[in-house]
């Protein structure tokens, strides 16, 4: 990563540090920020904010793409943070960067508060 590149982005977490089908939950100016790896290894990273209640998606059933909140059941894209149908509404979805096994998050998304 250039140097211009890396100010651009913040170093975070290993992907190690995120369990399969788990989360490790940040606190940044943005929030609290639920960061996920599903069994692919990809990883994810959503306000730590069900759309519907508030519920702590980071303490959810992670599965595929997506996460099962752990109040009332509703599934979000870990992709867009979006509810699927019928249910409607999103969580803040952040841009994530993973270069040798080290999660990056885009710097100026993660400074600017989202509540």
């Amino acid at each position: 990563m250039s140097n211009s590149q890396a100010s651009q982005w913040q170093k975070i977490i290993t992907v190690e540090d995120i369990p399969v089908l788990g989360a490790r939950v940040i606190q940044v100016p943005a929030g609290k920020i639920a960061i996920f790896r599903n069994t692919e290894d990809e990883v994810f990273a959503v306000l730590d904010e069900c759309p519907h209640k508030g519920g702590p998606l980071s303490q959810g059933i992670v599965h595929g793409k997506s996460v099962t909140c752990p109040l009332h059941s509703w599934n979000i894209d870990l992709t867009t943070g979006c509810a699927a149908a019928p249910d409607k509404g999103c969580s803040k979805s952040f841009a994530v960067k993973v270069e040798s096994g080290v999660v990056w998050l885009n710097r100026e998304e993660i400074q600017t508060s989202h509540g």
